[in-house]
């Protein structure tokens, strides 16, 4: 690895055949690192709650902006002032249309969303997907939530900062750090969450072309949380440093984790709600319910997950 954190191509394939290999589960599966969330992890989790207070960690859908050139649109169908074919009432109707994989809504991405040298995650051949959507590894594999214990790894607050630069990486040792720091373990079953800024300085300065420059991680990171079989990955960027820090391989984190792994990424989060909670209580984990839209064959889904402290 060079002093800037770069890796060659030929240093990030053996990462990718390192991580792919470690897969456990048989060539069947289609769930990934959730299996990890089992029912006894799952009923800790729920046991663990202590206050009942419930936060979102997603963010309101954004307008159009230098980072959301095609933002979601909503127009009013119908107004509860106008004319019903239901006498004596009427409703207010509104239908949305947006795009799941952008850089400023908050989404989760299904393991059919990425392709790698000729495969989507464990073998699935890249044909499945179609003009139709996905026939295999779609959304709607979650259909009955991702449900379990949360860890939030706050960098800017490890590093006394307000937030990352865009450019700017989080490698696997400040990972380690950030849990050391916030007394709080990575284990089996967690749904990691890190926070970089990205939400912070986007409502502060403004929003800009996070597709050519944004704080991610390092894709060292990703063995951090293979080797703590951790079950999804969260962040309030899009997990993957820009530029690149890979030669020749662009979003080299969502290859590692979502085909090499199996591993469902949540992008474009907000933690600015969750996090002073977390500062009050000294409590850096709880239960978080992540219930994507049930979309058939789809690659991804809006989501609201909801943390419960």
């Amino acid at each position: 690895m060079a002093r800037d954190g770069r890796i060659s191509a030929a240093e990030f394939q053996r990462m990718y055949e390192r991580l792919r290999a470690s897969v456990p589960w048989g060539r069947e599966d289609r769930h990934g690192t959730l299996n990890y969330i089992t029912e006894a992890r799952r009923a800790a989790a729920i046991e663990a709650v202590q206050l009942g207070r419930t936060v979102t960690l997603a963010a309101p859908l954004a307008a159009s902006a230098p980072d959301n050139p095609e933002p979601g649109s909503r127009h009013m169908k119908h107004l509860p002032g106008e004319s019903s074919a239901v006498a004596g009432l009427s409703f207010a109707e509104d239908q949305l249309v947006i795009n799941i994989h952008g850089n400023a809504d908050s989404h989760i991405d299904a393991l059919c969303h990425v392709s790698y040298d000729r495969s989507l995650y464990n073998g699935v051949a890249p044909h499945t997907v179609t003009s139709q959507g996905a026939s295999d590894l779609a959304i709607d594999d979650t259909c009955n939530g991702i449900v379990g214990r949360a860890v939030l790894l706050d960098i800017p607050r490890l590093r006394g900062v307000e937030w990352l630069e865009p450019g700017d990486h989080v490698t696997a040792s400040e990972l380690a750090a950030a849990a050391s720091s916030q007394q709080v373990a990575v284990g089996p079953g967690d749904i990691v969450f890190v926070r970089v800024g990205h939400r912070k300085r986007r409502d502060e300065l403004g929003s800009w072309d996070v597709a050519a420059t944004r704080a991610g991680l390092h894709p060292d990171a990703m063995s951090f949380l293979a080797e703590r079989q951790v079950a999804a990955l969260g962040s309030d960027s899009n997990s993957d440093t820009a530029p690149s820090l890979v030669d020749e391989v662009e979003f080299p984190v969502h290859v590692l984790a979502i085909n090499a792994l199996g591993m469902h990424l949540l992008d474009y989060l907000q933690f600015e709600d969750v996090t002073p909670v977390c500062e009050e209580t000294g409590r850096w984990s709880f239960l978080c319910v992540v219930a994507p839209l049930r979309l058939p064959r789809g690659t991804g889904s809006p989501v609201n997950p909801i943390a419960i402290l």
